[in-house]
């Protein structure tokens, strides 16, 4: 994952006063939160709460409840494999079960070397190229288990 911060709770509420009293904040300070320190740190959940005046568990559900947002630290590369229908259709579920095997990981799994983490996304938007994958945020369409392979040697 490139360009992530370690965890800082200074920067943590910077990112959270740059959304003072804005309606609907809580989703636009997780991803900030996510997009700077790789993740949603548990120790964000409560301070976002307090900052915004709700519950740690309704941060809490809305950091659980998308699943875009991953509570532990990504690998050094992350692999967003689409699991929508179109790229399901061509092949999806058989290339997702390579990469499962390959990498050694279920979703939501990084692989032991702290390498690769593999996610599900749904619907990437590159349904005219399924099956899809963005890899540290670079698509790459009509994918097969040999172009999926050789795109995470690249990387890694």
């Amino acid at each position: 994952m490139p360009n992530v911060e370690t965890w800082n709770v200074d920067r943590a509420r910077a990112i959270m006063s740059d959304h003072a009293g804005v309606k609907g904040a809580s989703l636009p300070i997780l991803h900030e939160i996510q997009r700077v320190f790789g993740y949603i740190p548990d120790a964000a959940i409560p301070m976002i709460a307090d900052a915004l005046n709700v519950s740690r568990a309704e941060i809490f559900g809305v950091v659980t409840f998308y699943h875009d947002f991953r509570r532990h630290p990504p690998g050094q590369h992350v692999l967003l494999m689409c699991r929508a229908e179109a790229c399901q259709s061509m092949g999806a579920v058989a290339l997702a079960d390579h990469a499962r095997k390959t990498l050694g990981v279920d979703w939501h799994g990084t692989t032991a070397d702290g390498r690769v983490t593999l996610e599900p996304g749904y619907c990437l938007g590159l349904c005219a190229t399924a099956p899809a994958a963005l890899l540290d945020g670079v698509p790459h369409g009509r994918l097969n288990p040999a172009r999926l392979d050789a795109a995470l040697d690249a990387a890694t």
